[in-house]
């Protein structure tokens, strides 16, 4: 199987994964979590440009596990974080990660947290090294092991 189509395929499995727990996924240490992880894929590349920007904060709003919160207060999350990530990189993320970290007291909104970031990093289509680099050291954050989601 091509790798492309095992990243669709994967990010298909973990999205049916996540509905099933959307009545679990209420916290505000998930939510933050969430929108912290969305911003750090978006951002690993070391920038973000307004389509992009843009492409994330529609796949929030559309995500179901993610109606669980208002979409103005996610798209305001999402926002704040990547301007974290945008005005220095480095220091953002070390940030950013610690807000991540916040979730891994429930192993199950841990493991959604990177759920979502795979499903965020592979929606356009290439979930490319920098990605899953920066989901990797997520799982880190959170004390998960990076090979129980093939990374």
């Amino acid at each position: 199987m091509a790798l492309w189509d095992r990243i669709k395929e994967s990010a298909s499995t973990m999205q049916t994964q996540l509905e099933a727990k959307k009545n679990d996924l209420k916290s505000g240490a998930f939510r933050d979590a969430s929108m912290a992880m969305c911003a750090l894929v978006a951002a690993a590349d070391g920038s973000i440009d307004p389509p992009e920007r843009q492409r994330v904060a529609a796949l929030i709003t559309s995500n179901d596990v993610l109606k669980n919160f208002p979409a103005d207060d996610l798209q305001r999350r999402f926002n704040t974080y990547v301007d974290q990530l945008t005005a220095d990189f480095a220091f953002g993320k070390v940030s950013v990660l610690q807000e991540i970290a916040k979730a891994k007291k429930k192993p199950a909104e841990a493991r959604a947290v990177i759920q979502i970031g795979i499903i965020i990093g592979g929606a356009d289509g290439d979930f490319d090294a920098s990605e899953r680099a920066v989901v990797r050291e997520a799982c880190f954050a959170l004390d998960l092991p990076p090979h129980e989601f093939d990374l």
